[in-house]
């Protein structure tokens, strides 16, 4: 698994060179530049359009009070898009025109958080509120079974006193109140 990076950085350009060289036989040197040059041009045009669109539901889905997860993935999803748009070659150009059709990202969105869930190294939690809690922490999502007490992770219980309810006799008063080594927690 982690020579998948490597073997993708080297067999990637190889591929793109081998169907470039095909492409130039078929339909000539000048046809294939225009070919990825237009391809390019296309590409970052549609993707200006879309990322436009994918702000303005982000920007919508704030304003509404909810958090736009669908937004961001259409985000990450054009950037990388626009990576391989601009990365000169038919096989990139390919994948980024692909990652270009909400279908498909929508689609690869579900396929990769099904990924993400069923392997063991990750842990999804939902936020919400409960009565013994502040907004964003533990009950889970609207409609989720309550969490019992045992599974509200990085949750202390604590009590307290409030220290300015003490009687007179017990505070320090006079000269000696403002000399931090006279405090009786100090020796």
């Amino acid at each position: 698994m982690r020579l998948l990076p490597l073997l993708l950085f080297i067999l990637v350009p190889l591929a793109e060179l081998a169907i470039l060289i095909k492409v130039g036989d078929v339909i000539g040197i000048g046809a294939t530049i225009l070919l990825v040059i237009g391809t390019a041009v296309l590409g970052v045009s549609l993707l200006k359009r879309q990322g436009l669109a994918a702000i303005e539901r982000a920007r919508s889905s704030v304003d509404a009070g909810e958090f736009p997860v669908e937004s961001v993935v259409d985000g990450v999803c054009l950037l990388i898009a626009g990576a391989f748009l601009l990365t000169p070659g038919l096989l990139t150009d390919t994948v980024g025109f692909s990652l270009l059709i909400p279908a498909f990202r929508l689609k690869l969105a579900h396929w990769i958080f099904n990924k993400f869930k069923d392997s063991d190294g990750v842990q999804f939690s939902t936020f919400g509120t409960g009565p013994d809690m502040g907004p964003g922490m533990g009950q889970g999502a609207p409609g989720a079974p309550p969490r019992s007490p045992d599974q509200r992770d990085g949750i202390i219980d604590g009590e307290f006193e409030d220290m300015d309810d003490e009687p007179p006799e017990n505070k320090l008063t006079g000269p000696d109140a403002s000399d931090p080594k006279s405090s009786p927690w100090r020796k």
